[in-house]
This record gives C-alpha cells, sequence and structure tokens, in this order.
C-alpha cells in the first residue's frame, strides 16, 4: 500500500480566493466533474500539489507530519484522504477516467458544439446578449476604417467584463468586413496534445447556429498528419473561439458567414527545440494549407485570432507580483505585436526565446500560425491594456490589432 503513487488531475485549474475572511483555494474543472465552487484549505492543496506520481503513501505521510510539527499520521489517514479526493474526481484515477471519457465520447459523436459559456460569461438570452455586446462596441470611440482591406484581427479572449474596451477597439474596427467565411483561429487552453486541433463541428450560441465548413477542414486534417489531435475533444469547453463568435454573429447578422475553427496548442511541448526551424519542420504542409484557404479567390475569408498576452504572478507561477514584472511583461509584449504587426517571424520567434516565454504568453503559438500564413500586409494596434487582480497579485495582458492589405 504503501508505495501506491497517486496523481493529481494535470487539466484542473487553481486560484487563490478569500471567502469569510479566509483563504481558500478555489477549484476549477472544464469537465464539470468537480462540484462548482469547490475551494479548499491551502494546507490540503499544498498536499495535492505533491500528487505528481513519484511520491509515495509514505512521503504524503511525513508531509502531513511536517505540517503538524511532527505528530504521527498513520498511512490509514493519507488513504482515508486520497479516498475523499478520488471521490471528489481530483485524483487521476480509474473512477475519473471512466467518468471522462464518456463525457468525450458524448461530445465527439455531435453534430453540434454547444456553448460552453452562455449564462456564465455572458447572456444566455439573445436580446441580453444583443445589448451586452452593443453596449461593448459602444463603450470606445468610434474607430474609423483602415485603408487597404482588412485581411485579419486579433481580439483579446479575457473575460468580457475586464476586456470589454480592447473588445470594443477589435471588432469596431471589421463593423463594415461582412466575409463569407471567417477563420477562428483559438488557445487550446486543454489541449493535452498536439499543435492543432480541428473540428466539423457546427457552433451553436444564443444568436444562432453558425455552420463550419467540413472541407477545408479536412483538407487541413490531412495536411496536418500526426500534429493534428487525435479528437475534437479540446473544443468543448474553450472559450477563446466562442467570444470571438458571439462578436462575429452580432457584427454580420445580415451575412451568411461560415467558419473554420482552429485550436493551436502548446509548441513547448509539442517540439523538441523551442525555435521556428523546429516549428517550421512540423507545421509547414498544415500551414501551407491553411495559407491557401485564406487566398482562395472564389471566397472573401477574414481570419480572426482570439488571444492574450502575458500572465505575470504567482497564479501563473511567478514568485514576485505583477506589478514588480509589469514593465518588463509590456516591453515583451510590445516588443512582439511589434515585429508581429510586420510580419517578421524570425525577430518575433527570436523576442521570446530570449526570454524562454518568461511571461506566460499562451496566445503565442496562435500568433506564430498567424505570421506564417498571412499575405503581404501590415498590423495596426489599435489598444492595449493589462488587468491586474488585486486578489491574486497576478495580471493578463491583451491588445487588439487589424492586419490590412499593402
Amino acid at each position: 500500500m504503501s508505495d501506491r503513487t497517486p496523481i493529481i488531475r494535470r487539466d484542473l485549474e487553481f486560484f487563490p480566493v478569500q471567502h469569510g475572511g479566509r483563504q481558500l483555494i478555489l477549484i476549477r474543472d472544464q469537465l464539470g466533474l468537480v462540484q462548482e465552487g469547490k475551494a479548499v484549505e491551502p494546507s490540503l492543496y499544498t498536499i495535492m500539489i505533491l500528487l505528481d506520481g513519484t511520491r509515495t503513501i509514505r512521503d504524503l505521510q511525513m508531509e502531513l507530519m511536517r505540517q503538524r510539527g511532527g505528530l504521527l499520521v498513520g498511512s490509514d489517514e493519507v488513504e482515508s484522504l486520497l479516498a475523499s479526493l478520488d471521490e471528489s474526481f481530483l485524483l487521476d484515477s480509474e473512477k475519473f477516467q471512466k467518468e471522462r471519457d464518456q463525457i468525450i465520447i458524448n461530445f465527439t459523436s455531435n453534430r453540434i458544439r454547444p456553448c460552453a459559456h452562455c449564462g456564465h460569461a455572458y447572456p444566455d438570452n439573445s436580446s441580453e446578449l444583443k445589448e451586452k455586446l452593443d453596449e461593448i462596441l459602444a463603450s470606445q470611440p468610434t474607430v474609423p476604417d483602415p485603408e487597404g482591406k482588412i485581411r485579419a484581427l486579433i481580439s483579446p479572449h479575457i473575460d468580457l467584463s475586464v476586456g470589454y474596451e480592447v473588445y470594443s477597439s477589435a471588432y469596431q474596427v471589421i463593423r463594415h468586413r461582412a466575409p463569407s467565411r471567417v477563420v477562428l483561429l483559438g488557445v487550446g487552453h486543454q489541449m493535452p496534445e498536439g499543435l492543432f486541433c480541428l473540428t466539423e463541428k457546427d457552433f451553436e450560441t444564443p444568436l444562432g447556429v453558425i455552420k463550419s465548413e467540413q472541407t477545408p477542414v479536412n483538407r487541413l486534417q490531412e495536411a496536418g498528419g500526426d500534429i493534428i489531435s487525435g479528437n475534437d475533444f479540446a473544443h468543448r469547453s474553450e472559450h477563446s473561439i466562442e467570444f470571438q463568435l458571439i462578436f462575429l454573429q452580432h457584427l454580420f447578422a445580415e451575412t451568411s458567414f461560415t467558419i473554420i475553427p482552429i485550436l493551436c496548442g502548446s509548441i513547448q511541448t509539442s517540439l523538441s527545440d523551442y525555435d521556428r526551424k523546429s516549428y517550421l519542420e512540423k507545421a509547414k504542409p498544415f500551414l501551407n494549407e491553411l495559407m491557401q484557404i485564406l487566398a482562395d479567390p472564389a471566397r472573401d475569408t477574414l481570419l480572426v485570432a482570439g488571444i492574450d498576452f502575458s500572465h505575470i504572478g504567482p497564479k501563473f507561477g511567478h514568485e514576485m507580483p505583477a506589478g514588480y514584472l509589469k514593465g518588463q511583461s509590456e516591453a515583451h509584449d510590445r516588443r512582439l505585436l511589434k515585429y508581429l504587426s510586420g510580419l517578421d517571424a524570425d525577430l518575433f520567434w527570436e523576442e521570446s526565446r530570449s526570454v524562454q516565454d518568461q511571461y506566460n504568453v499562451c496566445g503565442f503559438s496562435t500568433m506564430a500560425c498567424l505570421i506564417e500564413v498571412l499575405p503581404p500586409c501590415r498590423g495596426h494596434l489599435l489598444n492595449y491594456q493589462m488587468w491586474h487582480e488585486e486578489a491574486t497579485r497576478s495580471a493578463v495582458s491583451f491588445a487588439a490589432v487589424v492586419f490590412t492589405s499593402l
């Protein structure tokens, strides 16, 4: 029994919160197996993060004894604690895997991807949602139409109530665009494997159902081969595409457009070397196919990428608070934006490599894709902001960028 090496689920998110004058750790589970709003004491969280598959029951006994000032802790108490965690679907156990596999089967067998965040991040009533989006779009001064044809847009994917001014800057600028097809690039926050995750599913929001184009998705799947995720489950709870879609549906309500939804996974975990050369060696056939889709003269195609930039502070693994790191991370963001706007892929990659992605730019893989597939054009920064979460002394930055033909 003492040789067991229990493992905490790696797909869970943890956030420090204050409740009733006490500090707790809130658990967020995109699968919905963990009870919503469940939080644990910091002392239990300290034990939970030790469950990485290398520590035995005896190791956990020793940690509990250390927490209690040397008081003896029996193996039966540790077993009881682990049983409780397993009952709550916090462990990567047989019980959890069975439930997860059934959820994956249920999702992948459906033809429609239902909205995952309506009723929480935004209203699930169409009239209320339209009113909310109008309020967001009106929160910033009117953006003049840029010179040249709009080819692509970068918008945030942070919570709408936080990033509303930058969302406004982004979507005001394309209000007269009305494309017939939109390639939607998002960040695969829950992608366990693959550089890209595709889906043929149509997307449903309170504003209706938007059809995905199956033929180009199949072409991309074939071109990508083994760099494509084995299934489309990462799309189930992903917000980075969903948040863009509601704005597009609202702005282009009178236009019949289709979508090609693509999530971009972690480059660090997918490549042996963190550089552009390694990326292109794996992704070039996929990128070439996407480039051809964007250049198709028979379709008016717009590319929209939902990304955020730096994630800094203790919530994201830094020892120092965001206030201390803000100047450095913002300078990094702006250099990335400069190279991205000029479509200088080599300098864009070198900038991230030079800091070893120290500031956790979650949209890097999505921008790495975008910079390779765009036609000759120029990016124009519309807005850049950083949101500070005081409770965790952490912050997230985000921006709006429009790309127009030269």
